[in-house]
C-alpha cells in the first residue's frame, strides 16, 4: 500500500485521514467529512491542515481529487495499488441529497467511444458528471405523495 504519504514524513494526522479514506473503499469523501470523524474520534485538526494533508496524498498518488461542480466542495477517494478499473467511471449526482456514484457501465463506455470515434471527444470520467434524482430520492417523494 502506498501509505506513505510521499516525500516528507508520515504525520499520525496523515495516516488517520489516510485510513478512514481505506476505510471507506470506493466513496468520495469529502474535508468536511474527515473533519467529523476525527473530532469524533478525539483527534482535532484543523481544516487547513486536513486540506494539506489531502494535498499530499494527492501529488504522490495515494488519493484522487474529484471537483464535480463549483456549488460542490471536492472529494476525495483512496486509489489501492490493485485498482486500475478505479480509474475508469462516470458519476452520477443526485441533486436532492447530493450523493454521488460511481458507475462501471458498458452503456457509458460504448457512449464513450462513440463519441470519440464520431465527435472526436475524448471524454474525462474523472469529471464527467450526470446529474438527476436518485433511486431512494425518487422512492422518497413517491412514498410522500401517496
Amino acid at each position: 500500500m502506498k501509505q506513505n504519504g510521499g516525500g516528507g514524513y508520515k504525520t499520525k494526522q496523515k495516516e488517520k485521514i489516510l485510513q478512514y479514506l481505506i476505510s471507506h473503499p470506493s466513496q468520495h469523501i469529502t474535508a468536511q467529512e474527515i473533519s467529523h470523524h476525527l473530532n469524533q474520534n478525539g483527534t482535532t485538526v484543523g481544516t487547513a491542515t486536513i486540506y494539506r494533508q489531502l494535498d499530499q496524498l494527492v501529488n504522490d498518488g495515494t488519493i484522487r481529487k474529484y471537483t464535480i461542480d463549483s456549488r460542490t466542495g471536492a472529494c476525495y477517494e483512496y486509489l489501492p495499488d490493485t485498482a486500475e478499473e478505479c480509474h475508469r467511471h462516470f458519476h452520477l449526482k443526485c441533486m436532492q441529497c447530493e450523493k454521488l456514484y460511481h458507475v462501471t457501465c458498458e452503456h457509458l463506455c460504448e457512449l464513450e467511444a462513440h463519441i470519440l470515434e464520431h465527435h472526436g471527444f475524448q471524454i474525462d470520467q474523472s469529471k464527467t458528471v450526470l446529474y438527476g434524482i436518485c433511486e431512494a430520492c425518487r422512492k422518497e417523494k413517491q412514498d410522500t405523495e401517496n
